[in-house]
């Protein structure tokens, strides 16, 4: 029995983690790796196994970053089950599309250039009829359910917070008279966020892969969106600018949509209208009101004792779908708001704004989420100068700033206390952490250790982490 690290081992994106019981092979997660461009296209498209060889899946959530490279891992051959939680799957079906589409649109749009310059053009890493058959293959697990995913390993769901339909897995390991319980966290979210529940750790674990992304860091205290979402749009609102918010459309966005709402119910909010403009971030945020079992209590109390409430809409908010919408927003001559993904500015509508944007002063770019290396959302957040959209040169004249209390990761706190209850109520032999970089995961290691928890991993990619 043993685990090998093919993704998100000292960096922050594309998890998977090939898990071995005798003859069975399954993928805990199969996500898009996403950094610098050249890096990203060979990884992805290339996997160190055939997917003929693996039996199963078993995804964590639905962000792309977990669950983004499904469709080439169906493509290369691969033909067994999904599991996953209901939620993950009704929102896996939007994202996975979604990436097909945003893949094919933009490298038409990158392939026109490419060919007027006499360069070879580029192939998509998948395509719809790859996501689709993906798609097919899941099947949809309840929380707290023990399942048989293939000869040797079982498992059971825990939330884990982190967004709608995030899970962490239980599995219990056999192999002859050897039995083994190893648990993947998955991302663990805050405890307090609003809408979802708060994270479970399990029990029992004998090994454990733990997600460490803000190992090194704390969010800060006392932070309050809602004061800073209300200042930056008032601010917006006087100088007659825009306000773009690159926002996760799962996740990320309907937790800034829940905090306009309720600023525009209390006479806070200014007149000044806010645009979601992602078709993925639409589709889920429906997604989002067929899943009440997802809810906290305070969301579910909300949904009760105001039939006529939605908590994800209000009078001046506008959810567009169709492209020649989103392209009318840049014509907009007058102040707005447009949240719009990819969370990281990779690709999607947020892009074609930013191109409009980011050079005029009076304009505001506030992030909401973890920015990875080398994505053009870390080259703003950090400051440049000048950035590379669609292979142009742009100077960044307008406010960058950054909504500190929006992360859907635990931060170095929050992962003691889960990784202290693990290990209070388990007997772990070994604890690898992914989905960080180095400093993170050093610097989470030390803490650990001193807690008095021993024998942490960092490992590389390909490294493998023997089960007994």
């Amino acid at each position: 029995m043993q685990v090998q690290f093919w993704g998100a081992a000292r960096t922050v994106t594309g998890s998977m983690h090939l898990v071995e019981v005798g003859s069975k092979k399954i993928l805990l997660d199969c996500g898009l790796y996403q950094g610098r461009r050249k890096d990203a296209f060979h990884r992805n498209r290339d996997f160190p196994f055939d997917g003929k060889e693996i039996d199963a899946v078993i995804l964590s959530h639905a962000h792309i970053d977990h669950s983004g490279n499904l469709p080439t891992l169906v493509r290369s051959g691969f033909r067994g089950p999904i599991f996953a939680t209901s939620a993950t799957r009704d929102l896996a079906v939007y994202l996975l599309l979604d990436s097909a589409k945003i893949q094919t649109s933009d490298l038409k749009y990158v392939n026109k250039r490419r060919k007027r310059q006499k360069k070879k053009l580029f192939d998509p890493l998948f395509e719809q009829k790859d996501a689709v058959k993906a798609i097919s293959q899941f099947q949809t697990i309840d929380y707290d359910r023990q399942f048989n995913v293939v000869q040797g390993i079982e498992c059971q769901f825990r939330v884990a917070g982190h967004m709608l339909g995030a899970a962490s897995m239980e599995l219990d390991l056999t192999e002859g008279n050897t039995k083994r319980r190893l648990v993947f966290s998955g991302d663990i979210g805050r405890p307090g966020v609003p809408i979802l529940r708060d994270p479970e750790p399990s029990k029992d674990a004998d090994y454990v892969i733990m997600e460490a992304t803000y190992g090194d860091r704390l969010h800060p205290t006392g932070s309050d969106d809602r004061k800073m979402l209300l200042e930056i749009a008032k601010r917006t609102y006087e100088s007659g600018g825009r306000l773009l918010m690159p926002a996760f459309s799962v996740g990320r966005t309907q937790q800034i949509v829940y905090h306009l709402n309720n600023l525009k119910e209390e006479g806070l909010l200014p007149d000044i209208r806010v645009f979601v403009d992602s078709p993925l971030a639409v589709n889920a945020t429906d997604v989002f009101r067929e899943h009440v079992e997802c809810f906290d209590e305070d969301m579910v109390q909300r949904i009760l004792e105001e039939e006529d409430s939605d908590p994800l809409a209000f009078g001046d908010l506008f959810y567009i779908r169709s492209g020649s919408q989103s392209k009318k927003l840049n014509e907009l001559d007058e102040p707005c708001v447009i949240i719009s993904a990819s969370g990281m500015c990779e690709g999607g509508r947020i892009v074609h704004h930013l191109k409009h944007s980011i050079s005029k002063p009076n304009n505001t770019i506030m992030f909401c989420g973890y920015q990875a290396p080398h994505t053009l959302g870390r080259k703003i957040l950090s400051g440049e100068k000048y950035v590379k959209i669609f292979n142009r040169d742009y100077e960044v004249k307008a406010e960058i700033v950054r909504l500190e209390g929006s992360s859907g990761h635990a931060d170095q706190a929050g992962l003691l206390d889960w990784a202290g209850e693990v290990h209070q109520h388990g007997d772990v032999k070994n604890c690898a952490l992914v989905h960080c970089d180095s400093d993170a995961a050093q610097a989470l290691k030390e803490k650990m250790e001193a807690s008095g928890m021993k024998n942490v991993l960092i490992p590389d990619r390909e490294d493998f982490m023997n089960l007994g």
